[in-house]
């Protein structure tokens, strides 16, 4: 019986061991635009560069959400929870009489798996 319970702990001390948080960088990623929102006074365009394709319009909307709530600060790095992942990046607002340009770059996303893939730009 002892040993039953020992086997038993053990597997169960090797299964969650490897289910431990992972990081990894990506090199490549999806860039354009991915919504455009148009009112009476003004266009807004949000493009996303180094997406990852699966959560990209997702994290594009919620970027739209934060600009038309007015929480977004140029130039600053934020964080968008997703239904899959968080997304953390950085925001860039450029605007030009009624166009206003919103920029996400991806620099961290931190998928609900575990997996903590982070963006950069130098191919090994």
């Amino acid at each position: 019986m002892n040993k039953v319970i020992f086997t038993f702990l053990l597997l169960t001390n090797i299964v969650f061991s490897q289910q431990k948080n992972r990081i990894e960088t990506y090199h490549y990623g999806q860039s354009g635009m991915e919504l455009i929102a148009k009112s009476k006074k003004e266009m807004v365009i949000i493009s996303t560069h180094n997406a990852k394709m699966n959560i990209r319009e997702e994290i594009a909307r919620k970027v739209y959400d934060l600009y038309a709530e007015n929480k977004l600060v140029n130039n600053t790095k934020i964080i968008i929870a997703g239904n899959h992942a968080n997304v953390t990046g950085k925001c860039v607002i450029r605007k030009k009489d009624n166009l206003i340009a919103v920029d996400f770059y991806y620099e961290i996303v931190e998928w609900e798996n575990g997996l903590t893939e982070v963006y950069s730009n130098h191919v090994s």
